[in-house]
C-alpha cells in the first residue's frame, strides 16, 4: 500500500461558539477564539489518499486531479471566508479544526472513491502548533 499526499492552502475567519451558552460561558470554555468579530488563520490542509501503483501510470492518483478536485469542492467554498457564515457544508456545526477535517472527508471521500482511490487522512494545521487528523469512521 502506498500513501501519496498533497497539500493546500487556505485562509478563513471563524469563531468558536456555541449558541446555547452565554458569552462568558464561551469564553470560559473558547478563549479569544470566542470574541464575536472572529479571527483568522491561515490553514494548511493535508489529504492524502492510498493505493497501490496503476502499473501503467505508477500513480496510486494523480495529483493534478486531486488538487483540482480539492480546489473544487473544499477550497473554492471555503478560502478567504467567514466558516460560521458562508460555508454551507458547516451550517450549525462549531468550526473547530476536528470539525472541519470531518467535514472536509465528508465532502472529499466519495469523489475520490469514483476515481478510483481511497481515502486514507485529512489533516489540518491551524496553526503550527495545532493540527488535526482524521481518518474517517
Amino acid at each position: 500500500m502506498v500513501y501519496i499526499t498533497r497539500r493546500e492552502r487556505f485562509c478563513a475567519a471563524h469563531k468558536l461558539y456555541n449558541e446555547e451558552w452565554t458569552e462568558d460561558e464561551n469564553l470560559s470554555i473558547f478563549g479569544k477564539c470566542s470574541n464575536p468579530n472572529w479571527h483568522g488563520h491561515n490553514y494548511e490542509l493535508y489529504v492524502t489518499v492510498k493505493g497501490v501503483p496503476d502499473k501503467q501510470t505508477g500513480f496510486v492518483m494523480n495529483l493534478s486531479v486531486l488538487s483540482k478536485l480539492i480546489e473544487e469542492k473544499i477550497l473554492s467554498k471555503i478560502d478567504h471566508k467567514n466558516l460560521n457564515l458562508d460555508v454551507p457544508f458547516l451550517s450549525n456545526i462549531i468550526p473547530s479544526t476536528e470539525n472541519l477535517t470531518i467535514t472536509i472527508w465528508n465532502e472529499l471521500e466519495k469523489e475520490i472513491e469514483k476515481m478510483g482511490g481511497k481515502l486514507h487522512c485529512i489533516k489540518l494545521f491551524e496553526t503550527e502548533n495545532n493540527f488535526a487528523e482524521y481518518f474517517g469512521k
